[in-house]
């Protein structure tokens, strides 16, 4: 009888593993079409989506190049007009040019031209668009040269100060049979460069010599386009390893643009043997074709489980048979009862410990913000403590009309003291009250009237850079002065003990507003955690480490942000705190408070 067992046994166990290796192979087997499958997709879609790609783009660069010829058609025909006008040619005669840049500023809105400017016989400006030209000699540039000599309408290129390049049409203004100025006339082609940056990847337009002229990417002027393409910065080795996963299936690139894989196509443009080289990525083909692939890799997977599931089949039923026969599934259930009436009972303990954590939460932001009011009021407890005593030296003079000012700044701190403690809210919860256009300069005035005891208390060599037009922002005033008060202060206590102790104040405007405060104290040892909550560099009893948290919350209310970082990055020494502010726009005042709130 053991022996019938064990012959029947041993077939049914040769069966079962030829079932298995069988079912191996049908895996292997599909794994290999699959990954041929894949891959012959991926190389067919790839070609023809990419060639799809390139049409659009050479269709796109027909129509920039038509935009282009467009533009300098319209501005070549200005300065045969303007040096017909008799306005002009009256001005240029008599040498009366009180009225010529006001007309040249009219026809510039007229016909939309980049600028207009008006030189005499001798190539001094006499009158132009933007009038702090006026006065400047161009004898020696092209657009003058060319213009005396040809008599007739010349396209000149040349480099403009900024960087880019200037595109000029300029003509003779005869009378008489005699030359009387030039008139030239820059075409506005840097509004089209702007437009195809928000569409193309990258454009470039070279000159019959090969120069780049205008470009998508600013750092490409005024170089050769092998040049340009070289110019790029080292990637990192993740950012390498990126970049090769997403190239792995793309067709060979034409060139690289800012480490990324681009095509390359070259339109003939029919003026003066300029090209236009468009530059396109090849991440609009990757997405199409890897959604087709997404959906062939699917497929395999499907089928794949299938066969898994047919592997696991046999093995599941198994280990259910003995799971039911196994006394340690018993025990096993019987520890896992226990183990969740102890997580109940666990779960009722958390909600406890949160319940406490919560309260104790309410009293550590009750500490905080007494702690901001005893901070906060410190700086006009002691400029009123000077003001007194400066008031009771004057009474005892017998200048009483000059102690009467002292008792008016006095007041007015008092006036200040009640709105800090309005205002002091702000750190508990965002958004202000009081928003109104302030000017950056005022807001630094009325702080340096607040901090003028403590910087007359010693020997502070302060500097001022302050435009002289307008730095306007939408802001809370009271609240703002707080922010450079605390920076003001923050930088006396850090020259304290110097040799030559000194702050600089910086305000200037660009895309926003900046205010800048530097001093040459030791600097910041521990940038990272300099605007939070109680962290302080000073001895205890002198500071509370609430002030540039604040200040970075109110910041950040105003729709700015307050950054710091130590000056020996800049060669110098000390540590330099920047406030950058949006700039008023009055078209969107609601929108910034509703932003700010």
């Amino acid at each position: 009888m053991r022996e019938e067992d064990n012959s029947i046994g041993f077939p049914e166990g040769r069966t079962g593993l030829t079932s298995r290796w069988g079912l191996r192979g049908v895996i292997a087997v599909l794994l290999v079409v699959a990954a041929g499958t894949i891959w012959f997709t991926n190389a067919w879609l790839t070609a023809r989506f990419s060639e799809t790609t390139r049409v659009r783009t050479e269709l796109r660069s027909a129509l920039y190049t038509g935009n282009l010829l467009s533009e300098l058609q319209r501005t070549s025909v200005v300065p045969l007009l303007l040096a017909r006008d008799p306005a002009l040619i009256s001005a240029l005669s008599g040498n009366d040019f009180s009225g010529t840049s006001a007309r040249l500023i009219s026809a510039q809105k007229e016909i939309a031209a980049a600028s207009i400017k008006l030189l005499d016989a001798s190539g001094r400006v006499v009158g132009s668009t933007d009038r702090n030209l006026i006065g400047t000699n161009y004898v020696q540039e092209p657009f003058f040269v060319e213009a005396l000599r040809s008599r007739d309408t010349v396209f000149t290129v040349s480099p403009s100060p900024q960087g880019a390049y200037e595109f000029t049409y300029s003509r003779t203004v005869m009378s008489d049979g005699r030359t009387l100025g030039v008139v030239v006339v820059g075409a506005d082609l840097t509004r089209l460069v702007r437009s195809w940056a928000g569409i193309s990847d990258a454009i470039a337009v070279t000159d019959s010599e090969g120069q780049i002229i205008l470009s998508t990417e600013p750092r490409w002027r005024g170089l050769t386009l092998p040049e340009a393409l070289a110019v790029r910065s080292a990637p990192s080795a993740i950012a390498r390893a990126f970049q090769v996963t997403a190239d792995w299936a793309a067709t060979p690139a034409d060139a690289y643009v800012q480490g990324r894989a681009v095509m390359q196509s070259e339109t003939r443009i029919p003026f003066r043997g300029w090209k236009m080289i468009a530059f396109t990525t090849y991440e609009s083909v990757r997405e199409r074709v890897n959604a087709v692939l997404a959906m062939v890799i699917m497929g395999f997977a499907i089928l794949l489980a299938a066969v898994f599931y047919l592997l696991s089949r046999r093995a599941r039923v198994e280990s259910e048979a003995w799971m039911r026969e196994s006394a340690d599934l018993r025990a096993l259930n019987q520890r896992l009862t226990r183990e969740i009436a102890e997580r109940e009972r666990m779960q009722k303990e958390l909600r406890v410990a949160e319940q406490t954590v919560q309260q104790s939460s309410k009293l550590a932001a009750l500490g905080e913000m007494s702690a901001g009011v005893s901070h906060e009021l410190n700086q006009p407890l002691a400029a009123m403590k000077t003001y007194l005593a400066g008031a009771r030296l004057l009474l005892q003079r017998g200048r009483a009309e000059e102690a009467l000012s002292s008792f008016q700044r006095i007041d007015d701190l008092v006036e200040r003291m009640g709105a800090i403690t309005r205002q002091l809210k702000s750190y508990a919860r965002k958004g202000g009250e009081a928003f109104e256009p302030v000017d950056l300069r005022a807001a630094l005035s009325s702080a340096l009237v607040m901090m003028e005891p403590q910087l007359r208390s010693r020997t502070i060599r302060l500097q001022r850079n302050i435009p002289r037009y307008p730095v306007m922002v939408y802001c809370d005033r009271i609240r703002l002065e707080q922010i450079i008060i605390n920076l003001l202060r923050n930088a006396v206590d850090a020259i304290r003990g110097m040799r030559d102790p000194a702050i600089e104040i910086t305000v200037s405007a660009g895309s926003h507003a900046f205010l800048s405060v530097r001093d040459n104290g030791p600097g910041v040892s521990d940038l990272e955690n300099l605007f939070e909550p109680f962290f302080t560099t000073k001895k205890p009893g002198e500071g509370t480490g609430l002030g540039l948290a604040i200040s970075s919350g109110i910041a950040a209310d105003f729709g700015g942000r307050l950054t710091a970082h130590n000056a020996s990055d800049e060669g110098g020494r000390g540590a330099v705190f920047e406030l950058e502010l949006p700039l008023h726009d009055p078209g969107h005042k609601a929108g910034t408070r509703l932003a700010a709130e």
